[in-house]
């Protein structure tokens, strides 16, 4: 629906409004009670800061969507800030995935460890922060319980005659009987050990009047491990507690946030976030913060405590609360303690996230050394590194890593399996940076498209005039998409003409790094030239020295061995070289599990291994004598006579 000039057609009831630019690309998403008060406000002569002064500047079309209750459109924003990320609206930085607890949605469930939290009707715990001591604790969990391990329900497997699973697979118990021991497993994630305990010595004390004293003693072995791990809790509170204690430390571009998750009086967990998007001025007040990180932060489907404990009191507490009270089903109150246990957590919690923004602060220092050493034209806070790993150009492999403001993106890593006849280093980075940069060529021709053909059925405000004509003079293609869910499976099902763009495309990297010398940059340079891709500055990093070689500068520059930018750099380039190598290991291993050993009786995977470290090769065994090959630890002489025979019998 295409509405006119006057802006009091726009109605009076809640809703979302997304302001974009001129190439469609949406600057800020905001939620308002009124639609048609909160729009007119940006439109004034005078705007409340100097970060809505430049955001109208580019301002060039908006778009609303109405809801039923302010509540639906609160819920709305944050999921399309969540999935489109505004330039100017406070966002969520989610880069750092912890481990969690999932307990699948199955007739019969299992639990595992995740980092990757899905609405998709399984039960979540966490986060965790220590990963080895959750393995630890789930494997315990796996024993106390018995809970099936397998993705296939093909058994009965090795687990159950280790008394480590009671066989669904096989019938050997009852969905309604195993859902008992996921129910107690879902008590063990919240914390309610007691809950736990008093149940299985209820059961326990029926099995002993029956005469069954074997699953007596197996429970009271279950509730004596239960008290060891309870006994070796070292953060525990007087009283039973349900909270995620938040607190933030600002910065003038980003906040740190910090959360610690308490169940039943212990804190079973912390995360630290970044939010980004700050631009000065009154937004930055830690209330706004806040606000901004619960609606964002509580949107997926994580665990909803029946408290709150902040340092303020937030924007929108009351609708806040109420959303959280309908998605949880549980009573839930925000607290802004002055003094007390809860005060002396909150401070805790602060320091962490003070140390987090220093922490921040260091990497910022660092990306702008590398700016100011290189010469580059803006800060590399995208930046994607690549190596080679071969043996004699053997099984040679690819690597790229991404680093997005001095942190690895893991999920941007890409490793490559080359077809380049080796040893030629040259030309396998010439393929990996073809096969990768390839794919970027469409993506910026559709940009250069977008630029020279801006919206040809728009109309284009070049710099929106802040005077009082401005109010009555809203473009004409404001638009609105009724009735929309505020879901999140919604915003996947937008209309095709709703202009909202995935950030699911491409990234441009603002810096290129090469795990070479002069030589491979060179080669950089040729297959960017060849691709016309231009402006994105390259750079090779050469280990031996650590210098830093540049186009058109024959000499290398060479940085202080303390500067946080070589540091950068070095972390970077090492962290390509490790994810190159440790592909290329594993295809060695996938090549070393093939092969004509497997046919020779009492040759297995160990004695073949040490067969092929022995020798190198099968072509060297099969040239050994039957002495040389005994030679190998774990090889007789009888199986030796054997090996020889069988690889000589191979050629023949």
């Amino acid at each position: 629906m295409t509405l006119n000039n006057d802006p009091d057609n726009l109605p009076d009831k809640p809703g979302v409004y997304i302001l974009k630019d001129i190439k469609d690309g949406i600057l800020y998403v905001g939620k308002a009670k009124n639609l048609k008060k909160r729009v007119k406000s940006y439109f004034k002569e005078e705007l409340d800061s100097p970060k809505t002064e430049i955001m109208m500047k580019q301002f060039h079309s908006l778009e609303y969507i109405v809801t039923d209750t302010e509540k639906e459109a609160l819920i709305l924003e944050s999921n399309l800030i969540k999935k489109y990320l505004p330039r100017y609206n406070i966002r969520l930085k989610d880069d750092k995935r912890y481990p969690y607890i999932r307990i699948t949605n199955e007739d019969f469930p299992r639990v595992l460890i995740t980092r990757k939290v899905s609405d998709d009707g399984s039960y979540y715990y966490g986060p965790y922060t220590d990963v080895t001591a959750l393995r630890s604790m789930l494997k315990f969990l796996k024993s106390l319980f018995k809970i099936r391990d397998c993705k296939k329900m093909d058994g009965p497997c090795l687990n159950f005659q280790m008394n480590l699973c009671e066989a669904p697979c096989d019938g050997q118990i009852s969905r309604e009987d195993y859902q008992k021991l996921i129910e107690k497993a879902n008590l063990f994630f919240q914390g309610k050990y007691t809950e736990i305990m008093d149940l299985q010595k209820k059961i326990m004390t029926e099995a002993a009047h029956n005469h069954e004293y074997e699953k007596a003693a197996i429970l009271r072995d279950q509730i004596n491990s239960i008290k060891d791990m309870v006994e070796r809790q070292k953060m525990e509170f007087n009283r039973s507690l349900e909270q995620d204690v938040i607190a933030c430390s600002i910065e003038d571009e980003f906040a740190a946030v910090a959360i610690f998750s308490v169940r039943n009086g212990k804190i079973i967990g912390k995360e630290d976030y970044l939010m980004s998007g700050l631009k000065g001025g009154v937004e930055n007040a830690p209330p706004n913060i806040l606000s901004a990180f619960l609606k964002q932060y509580y949107s997926g489907p994580r665990q909803v405590p029946s408290e709150l404990i902040l340092q303020h009191h937030v924007e929108d507490e009351y609708l806040i609360t109420e959303w959280l009270r309908e998605k949880s089903g549980i009573e839930v109150s925000i607290k802004v303690p002055e003094d007390g246990l809860e005060y002396r957590l909150l401070k805790m919690v602060a320091k962490n996230a003070n140390i987090m923004r220093n922490q921040q602060e260091q990497v910022k220092v660092a990306l702008m050394e590398v700016k100011n050493y290189l010469g580059i034209p803006k800060i590399p806070r995208h930046i994607e590194a690549f190596d080679i790993s071969n043996i004699s150009g053997k099984l040679a492999v690819g690597s790229m890593v991404v680093f997005e403001d001095g942190v690895a993106k893991k999920s941007k890593y890409r490793r490559y399996k080359l077809k380049t006849p080796g040893p030629d280093d040259y030309a396998m980075m010439r393929e990996v940076l073809t096969r990768r940069y390839r794919k970027l060529i469409s993506t910026f021709k559709q940009d250069n498209i977008l630029n020279s053909n801006i919206l040809p059925d728009k109309k284009v405000i070049p710099n929106h005039p802040h005077d009082n004509k401005s109010i009555d003079k809203l473009p004409t293609d404001i638009k609105v998409i009724p009735d929309l869910p505020t879901d999140n499976k919604s915003i996947d099902n937008l209309p095709p003409d709703s202009g909202i763009k995935s950030k699911t495309d491409e990234t441009r990297p603002d810096l290129i790094v090469i795990d070479g010398g002069k030589g491979q940059l060179n080669t950089a340079l040729e297959v960017l030239k060849t691709l016309d891709i231009t402006n994105i500055p390259v750079i090779g990093l050469a280990k031996e020295f650590e210098h830093i070689f540049v186009p058109n500068i024959p000499t290398p520059i060479i940085l202080p061995s303390n500067s946080k930018a070589l540091h950068l750099l070095m972390r970077i380039r090492d962290e390509a070289h490790r994810f190159a190598v440790s592909y290329h290991k594993k295809l060695r291993s996938k090549d070393i599990e093939v092969s004509v050993l497997d046919h020779i009786p009492g040759v297995g995977p160990k004695r073949k291994i040490k067969l092929l470290r022995h020798f190198g090769s099968i072509e060297n065994i099969r040239k050994a004598s039957a002495r040389q090959i005994a030679e190998v630890n774990g090889i007789n002489q009888k199986l030796a006579q054997i090996i020889q025979e069988e690889l000589n019998d191979e050629i023949k």
